[in-house]
């Protein structure tokens, strides 16, 4: 029988750890599309998290009633989702990586926090670096893999996409490629899987005047588009947001929906106990299944490096950080 949604059985509970410029920008969009019955949001600065409790309700009759208040962790409990967008910030100049330590900190007292309040559903991991963060949650709170999401490269992919519709003049929702790997300097895109318009993508960019070199282009900026963003406005904020949103409504409506998100390994593309970018099919219990993309041997090659990068990362990391004891368990 067809698993129900949590939405069709009114059981539509976000929790919001982290209410910075991207935790705030997720709960707008949350709430303009209306996706839980109730949000709760958790911050360091309760009076933060009261202010855009009191400022996002104003927005619910525009929108849908989603009741939205400030809590704590006694909130996690029943809820279906943890979204933690907590950490550190990047600052401009700084990589992804170098985060790693002050996060992982961080990360260790929510998920301990959370899970000691019995909460049984999905961690939905947003902080920076995400990939070594969402596999630190998963082996913090001993979680099937399945049940610890990361945003990975969704952001990235979108990225990716919008930069082809521009240069194609194609609107970037009927461009169907991913960028795959760290959700950082290490990533790629996975150009030989791509399509537009059912049409292989290498096949329809160069019958339309883009060369690979182009293309390579494209894939550098979109690497350095976050940098971009940060140097001139501090952060980033609007389209992870709403990528987290996606996220959000693909698990609370069971949609079996295929994105790429931080996903954890068990063999697929030759790698195992890692988190990293890549397609997955997600549904109301998490990530149902990896989708391995068929990489040509340039693609190979650079999930292969990405891998190695972030599994060093991941050492020095939780090393350092005193979780050596969580490492590969």
């Amino acid at each position: 029988e067809r698993k129900r949604s949590m939405a069709t059985e009114g059981h539509q509970k976000v929790v919001l750890i982290g209410d910075g410029v991207v935790g705030s920008a997720y709960a707008f969009s949350v709430i303009q599309q209306g996706l839980a019955e109730e949000l709760v949001i958790i911050n360091k600065s309760n009076e933060r998290s009261v202010g855009d409790a009191l400022d996002l309700e104003d927005a619910t009759p525009f929108t849908a009633p989603v009741k939205v208040k400030a809590g704590s962790y006694q909130d996690c409990k029943d809820a279906d989702i943890i979204t933690i967008c907590a950490g550190a910030a990047q600052k401009p100049g700084e990589t992804r990586l170098k985060l790693v330590e002050r996060n992982l900190k961080i990360m260790k007292e929510i998920v301990q926090e959370v899970v000691n309040t019995g909460f049984n559903g999905i961690f939905l991991i947003a902080a920076n670096p995400v990939d070594i963060l969402t596999y630190a949650v998963q082996k913090i709170s001993g979680f099937p893999a399945h049940k610890v999401i990361g945003s990975g490269t969704s952001l990235d992919s979108a990225r990716l996409r919008v930069a082809i519709g521009k240069k194609l003049a194609i609107d970037p929702r009927d461009v169907h490629v991913d960028m795959l790997a760290e959700h950082g300097d290490s990533e790629f895109a996975a150009y030989s899987c791509g399509t537009i318009g059912g049409t292989p993508l290498m096949d329809y960019v160069l019958a339309n005047g883009l060369t690979k070199q182009e293309l390579l282009k494209l894939e550098e900026q979109v690497r350095n588009k976050a940098y971009e963003i940060i140097n001139r406005k501090g952060a980033t904020y609007y389209g992870v947001a709403t990528a987290l949103a996606r996220i959000t409504k693909a698990i609370l409506y069971d949609q079996n929906t295929v994105l790429p998100v931080s996903a954890y390994l068990d063999g697929e593309y030759g790698e195992k106990d890692i988190y990293l970018g890549t397609p997955a099919v997600i549904d109301k219990d998490g990530i149902q299944k990896v989708v391995e993309l068929p990489l040509d041997s340039r693609e190979q090659e650079a999930l292969i490096n990405s891998a190695s990068v972030l599994r060093e990362t991941t050492a020095n990391g939780m090393t350092k950080a005193g979780l050596l004891n969580y490492l590969w368990k």
